[in-house]
């Protein structure tokens, strides 16, 4: 498998992240959010925020024009006057304060629902049947989705929310303003050897010409952070798997004392995520050169433009003062880009990571839906049959020795291997979980079947949610459960029902394995297809478990694929699952569509 994964990694594949048009992934994202839950509130809150933005420019305007007095009180020292702004600004600045206060909320609250928007439609369309399992097989992007469901989800709804009130907020701004700057610059008169002349909206062109320069030197030094930044959250997700896979064995990586190895090839992580970070640094230092440099310069600018003006005496003080106002304002909008160059590059990464994503989960349908895949039928009666079944490996192909396999309702079915085989490819393959191959496997028609894998699984929570899996906590009375457990030797647990643990490290192998024919005895199936789940078993609990068959499932389909009967007697029909010498693995093959 790790090889398998080795070459779809080099393959070229639909899973892979090729950077597409901005505008096809704000498609994407538009078509996540027009048939989310929270669309309408979305709609609300963003409307909310807009005619707060208006109100907040109108107040804006109001306090630009408020300098003209105040500062002429304070050029001619009249007091009385001086006081009389004063107040006007209080009033001004109070209704601003209410108005930012209602912004603040709902922008934390617009955060809030894109990201339960995005993470519930992504959660959603990772966990359509199968198609998790699928990805998994699917390439580099499929190894930890959770950096991306999680991480990236949060982020991007941070960046979309500020970014795009800010855009909106400057771009109302500059509306604002641009009529207001105009208006002064028409009263603007250059007098220049004896020539007099006006520039109309001479200080709307000089903020425009400033901003435009600022922002092509910013694209210029600063385009590449998008592919730093994505570089730098793939690497950080690889950390995160790496310390998540130790934690996961480091059981028998203490007994094994292979700490020493794992801090090896975590290092190499690190290693591999600091010189991602290093080239970030290095890039948004160059960035900062620019963006501090006309942050500097921006603080005497727009004195500079109209200095001509008021020092040939066409300004008064005041008009000076409104007038550098207005255009810081204009600036301020225009160099919008400027100062979240570092962040829209950030934006641009995790947006291409989530729909990249997205778009790779959906497509695990159409890549294991082409030719050269098993086919998956129904039967049409209640039987499975496997017809002509082959199953490519990574490194070899194995098949189903009988051309025609046909397991009738009530027969009790043993599936045994060469030594060496690896028999969960079938059980995966008659699951559905695995295509690569060719041959038919067709189920019964509305048939109530489980599959029980190697390993059984528990969800975190009580122990009641573990046997009741998945039919809720609910699925069953008290008395059914103490009654499982007792049944497969585990009346130990009878008292722990409502206990919460993780029950895959609270029991030992034995007892996952018994507590799971326990869940299979409550949830009675009709069929049941066991990988290997009764081979390793100590001889009591081997015995218990056949018991459950016998006596509880007695009517059931029971398909094992395992070991030889121990002598059980339970199962009547043995099929058998060999290499296939004429066939070949996946090594070699484009693996297109994997």
């Amino acid at each position: 498998m790790a090889e398998q994964k080795k070459n779809r990694s080099t393959a070229t594949s639909v899973a892979g992240e090729v950077e597409a048009s901005l505008l096809s992934q704000l498609r994407v994202i538009g078509d996540i959010y027009w048939i989310s839950p929270v669309r309408n509130r979305l709609i609300l809150m963003i409307l909310g925020v807009f005619s707060i933005i208006i109100v907040t420019s109108a107040g804006q305007v109001l306090l630009n024009r408020w300098n003209v007095p105040f500062y002429d009180a304070l050029s001619r020292r009249d007091f009385p006057a001086f006081v009389d702004q004063l107040m006007v600004f209080f009033a001004i600045a109070s209704v601003l304060l209410v108005l930012n206060v209602a912004q603040t909320w709902l922008n934390q609250m617009t955060r809030l629902k894109l990201r339960e928007g995005l993470t519930r439609d992504l959660v959603g369309e990772w966990l359509q049947p199968r198609r998790a399992f699928k990805l998994s097989n699917s390439g580099p992007i499929g190894v930890n989705p959770d950096q991306r469901l999680h991480e990236d989800a949060r982020h991007l709804s941070e960046m979309s929310t500020d970014l795009g009130f800010g855009l909106l907020q400057a771009s109302i701004l500059l509306i604002s303003f641009v009529g207001v700057l105009w208006t002064f610059s028409s009263g603007f008169v250059f007098n220049v050897y004896g020539y007099s002349f006006s520039i109309p909206g001479y200080m709307v062109w000089a903020a425009f010409l400033y901003a435009a320069s600022a922002s092509w030197l910013s694209w210029l030094v600063g385009r590449k952070l998008i592919k730093y930044n994505a570089d730098r959250y793939q690497k950080e997700s690889e950390l995160r798997f790496s310390l998540m896979r130790v934690n996961e064995h480091i059981d028998a990586i203490s007994l094994y004392r292979g700490e020493a190895d794992e801090n090896r090839r975590i290092g190499f992580d690190i290693d591999s995520l600091l010189a991602a970070i290093r080239l970030l640094v290095t890039a948004l230092t160059q960035l900062t050169w620019v963006t501090s440099g006309y942050g500097w310069i921006t603080i005497v600018a727009p004195i500079l433009v109209a200095a001509p003006v008021y020092f040939a005496g066409n300004l008064s003080f005041g008009g000076l003062m409104a007038a550098v106002g207005a255009f810081n304002q204009v600036h301020d909008a225009l160099k919008w880009f400027v100062n979240n160059f570092g962040a829209i590059a950030d934006w641009r990464a995790t947006l291409l990571r989530i729909t990249s994503f997205r778009q790779a989960v959906q497509a695990t349908d159409i890549r294991n839906s082409v030719d050269q895949r098993i086919k998956f039928a129904e039967s049409g009666s209640n039987e499975i049959r496997l017809d002509s079944l082959k199953i490519t490996a990574p490194r070899a192909t194995v098949r189903l020795k009988e051309k025609q396999a046909v397991v009738k309702e009530g027969e009790r079915v043993l599936i045994t291997s060469e030594p060496g085989i690896d028999r969960t490819l079938l059980f995966r393959a008659i699951a559905g979980l695995w295509p690569w191959g060719a041959g038919t496997v067709s189920l019964p028609t509305d048939a109530n079947v489980i599959f029980m894998p190697r390993l059984p699984y528990f969800p975190p929570g009580t122990l009641r949610e573990a046997m009741s899996y998945p039919v809720g906590k609910d699925g069953f009375s008290d008395e059914e459960l103490v009654s499982a457990l007792h049944e497969l030797g585990l009346t130990r647990l009878e008292s722990m029902l409502d206990f919460r643990a993780r029950w895959d490290r609270e029991l030992s192998d034995d007892e996952q394995k018994s507590l799971a024919f326990a869940r299979l005895k409550l949830h009675k199936p009709r069929w049941v297809v066991i990988d290997e789940a009764l081979d390793g078993m100590e001889a009591g609990a081997h015995d218990r478990v056949m018991g459950v068959l016998r006596n509880h499932l007695g009517k059931s389909t029971v398909v094992h694929i395992g070991r030889e009967d121990r002598g059980d007697h339970v199962f009547a029909k043995v099929l058998h699952f060999v290499s296939d010498p004429s066939g070949h693995g996946m090594e070699g093959e484009g693996l297109e569509g994997v």
